[in-house]
């Protein structure tokens, strides 16, 4: 079984409000999921969904293949929420013992050494998390979201309010634990840039709806609509942006100094034009096929549900 989780047709609302419209997708076994969507979205009503804590008015919500109410399914379940859930009084240590306990664990000394070494936090496991800093906390929230040895992790925001190289710990960590520790990931972010750099599949929600959804280099070439950018070594002469603007299919975006910017037809390459550009006598430096960003897919997105 590939699938970790899946979500079908899931509707909730609370109150007169439906924050959930029907939404699906599917999250697949060693996944780091991005979920986007700004502030209201449902993504924290999805979250509560799949940790218990709310139940679908209606549709089908699944993990590992089992109802999410169930103990036995929650117990394959670690999660960090925006509260962090430690103890400051207490040290890193006597929290991960904690929590172990709270699972019905015992002798797990040496794995929850590991775990916080793998979070560098081993060093410190003897301070009280009173002293530590918000990038120290967060990794020690996800040190205790590991103690029970979960294989699907759901985490809200893990790098808010961290500093930059606090960020980039906090990515490398998620990407060891989903290589290293054969783990999922589910991760709900308002960070693009983190996003982008460590998820390999998404699904962007707005108004309780998923607007967008799949595997991320594939939506970047297609939402990239397949864009061409030229640099060459000379300024383009007039006479031939005048037979380049006249050839429609090699459709000729933009012109800014040695830069051409292209957004062929269909069955126009990329070679085409290179082609046609080296006839004239054009010396080209570089040539590549743009991709969209996750932040030029997002603003798209969002503009297109825009209300008039």
């Amino acid at each position: 079984m590939n699938s970790v989780i899946n979500i079908a047709n899931v509707k909730k609302s609370l109150g007169n409000r439906e924050i959930l419209k029907g939404i699906s997708f599917t999250v697949e076994k060693g996944d780091i999921f991005g979920y986007l969507g700004p502030n209201g979205a449902g993504k924290t009503t999805t979250i509560r969904i799949l940790l218990g804590l709310f139940r679908a008015d209606s549709g089908k919500m699944d993990i590992l293949g089992q109802d999410i109410g169930l103990s036995q399914i929650r117990r394959k379940i670690g999660f960090v929420l925006d509260l962090d859930g430690l103890y400051e009084n207490m040290t890193a240590e006597q929290n991960m013992i904690f929590y172990s306990q709270i699972y019905g664990l015992s002798n797990t000394g040496e794995r929850i050494h590991k775990i916080l070494r793998m979070m560098n936090l081993e060093d410190r496991s003897g301070d009280k998390v009173g002293t530590y800093s918000r990038g120290m906390r967060q990794r020690l929230a996800l040190a205790r979201s590991l103690v029970h040895d979960p294989e699907v992790l759901i985490l809200d925001e893990p790098t808010a309010g961290v500093d930059p190289s606090g960020q980039i710990e906090i990515r490398q960590i998620m990407l060891d634990i989903v290589r290293k520790e054969n783990k999922t990931i589910f991760l709900s972010s308002h960070n693009l840039d983190e996003v982008q750099r460590i998820c390999n599949r998404i699904a962007l929600i707005d108004r309780g709806e998923i607007k967008l959804y799949g595997e991320l280099e594939n939506l970047r070439r297609k939402m990239g609509k397949g864009a061409v950018i030229i640099e060459t070594m000379h300024d383009i002469p007039e006479s031939l942006m005048t037979e380049l603007k006249n050839l429609s299919h090699f459709g000729l975006k933009e012109k800014k100094e040695r830069t051409l910017v292209f957004s062929p037809m269909d069955g126009t390459e990329i070679s085409d034009i290179i082609s046609f550009l080296a006839s004239r006598g054009v010396k080209i430096e570089e040539a590549l096929k743009k991709e969209a960003s996750l932040e030029e897919m997002y603003e798209a997105i969002l503009k297109e549900v825009e209300p008039s």
